[in-house]
């Protein structure tokens, strides 16, 4: 005959019996709805990926490949894409005045901010052929309204346009964010950086109400880089950064344009170890040929 303890345990096995068979059964309901998480993530990550690749190969399409012939200048131009973040584009364009041509060159936040900027730069750099007295902060200015209207709060763009004037060799250009600019005076040997107080291009973006000007002489060069250049890292997460830039670019060799470009990428590359570059890396170089005749403004 049991006694009023062992009644007692043998109920309070039962109940926990009871109580285990909820949590198996409750465990299984939690796997269940897991696995099926686990399936639609799966598939969300599967589109977004495939959306990055698409939106990455449509940007690398539309960046330019061929650009025109320009009397008095020699270009050189490197994108390296990257597929963990991409946003950069570029373009050397000229005016419905020939003697005129246009640099452009931007990087964006992200994917999204970037296939705003790239429409609206598509948009405007088509308009500036036939718009030959819009000064570089203007045409900023118009960039940022038309920006302002579709982006959020978060998303920003680095941006370097410049207009020069092959009459008088006269460079007008604007800059906004962190876009690496850097003017190689050959007469002096100094290289001086293009700074500029200006924010990157987003909601709380102050246009300038005026554009810098500069005198190109013969052989000056000029070096443009992306954030992705100054900003690739090495094993021991520290950055390229600007000073490093420039040093590449008085190391560099003195044959040309391009020995210059692919001298400042190969050491970017050596830097970070040769690892795939956490952003769009883009470099452009021009230089003012040796034998140039500044004309008279018509």
């Amino acid at each position: 005959m049991s006694s009023p303890t062992q009644d007692k345990l043998l109920a309070r096995i039962a109940e926990l019996e009871v109580e285990l068979r909820e949590r198996q059964s409750d465990l299984k309901r939690f796997r269940d709805e897991l696995s099926k998480a686990n399936i639609r993530l799966e598939g969300l990550i599967t589109r977004l990926e495939t959306e990055l690749k698409l939106a990455h190969v449509i940007q690398k399409v539309l960046v330019p490949t061929e650009f025109p012939h320009i009397n008095g200048f020699e270009f050189s131009t490197k994108f390296v894409p990257s597929h963990i973040s991409g946003g950069d584009y570029f373009d050397i364009f000229e005016h419905d005045d020939r003697f005129r041509f246009g640099v452009i060159l931007s990087s964006s936040s992200g994917h999204t901010m970037s296939a705003l900027l790239l429409s609206v730069l598509l948009r405007m750099t088509g308009q500036l052929e036939a718009r030959r007295g819009s000064e570089p902060h203007q045409v900023l200015h118009e960039m940022a309204d038309q920006l302002n209207e579709n982006i959020a709060d978060n998303d920003q763009a680095d941006l370097f346009y410049a207009l020069i004037d092959r009459r008088n060799y006269d460079m007008r250009f604007v800059k906004a964010g962190q876009v690496v600019a850097l003017h190689h005076n050959f007469i002096t040997g100094e290289v001086q950086s293009l700074d500029s107080s200006l924010g990157p291009l987003g909601k709380a973006f102050a246009s300038p109400e005026q554009s810098h000007s500069l005198m190109l002489n013969p052989r000056d060069r000029v070096v443009l880089c992306t954030r992705g250049v100054i900003e690739a890292q090495n094993g021991a997460g520290e950055s390229y950064g600007v000073e490093r830039v420039t040093r590449s670019f008085l190391s560099a060799p003195k044959r040309g344009v391009h020995e210059l470009r692919n001298h400042i990428l190969y050491e970017v590359q050596k830097f970070a170890g040769h690892s795939e570059p956490a952003r769009d890396q883009t470099v452009v170089v021009f230089e003012v040929k040796d034998k140039v005749i500044k004309l008279a403004k018509s």
